[in-house]
């Protein structure tokens, strides 16, 4: 009996996971009237110093309302610099949007490179699937 109850508990525990690992790295996905573009598979060979730097860009009748950082290797202390970036886009429409580029953080070149290739591939999809 315990050994039962311990097997379905697992099977819940690794049905979570895969569920969870699902709609993490799902491409598109809805938040109330929020469009969600996550570039974690979209950008794979697009890396900043230690690795790649996902974003999730969040949209709204197709104007970017905001974009946040994904988990990444990147240095903290200077990753943290590349982050004031993501405001750039925010409030413009997403045509717009995909044609600016911003200079990069000096001192973070490779980190906000990467961040900023992350945004124009993520709204280039946008562009291609809405």
């Amino acid at each position: 009996m315990v050994k039962r109850k311990f097997e379905y508990l697992m099977g819940v525990v690794a049905l979570l996971l895969l569920t969870g690992a699902k709609q993490d790295n799902s491409i598109v996905s809805t938040e109330k009237d929020l469009t969600v573009i996550n570039t974690t598979e979209l950008t794979k060979d697009v890396r900043g110093f230690k690795g790649s730097t996902p974003v999730k860009i969040y949209i709204k009748k197709n104007k970017v309302v905001r974009i946040e950082a994904l988990p990444n290797q990147e240095t903290p202390r200077f990753f943290d610099k590349t982050k004031s970036l993501l405001k750039f886009w925010e409030g413009k429409s997403v045509t717009k949007a995909s044609q600016i580029q911003p200079d990069a953080v000096t001192g973070a070149t490779f980190s906000s490179d990467a961040l900023i290739k992350n945004v124009h591939t993520g709204l280039e999809y946008y562009k291609k699937h809405k």
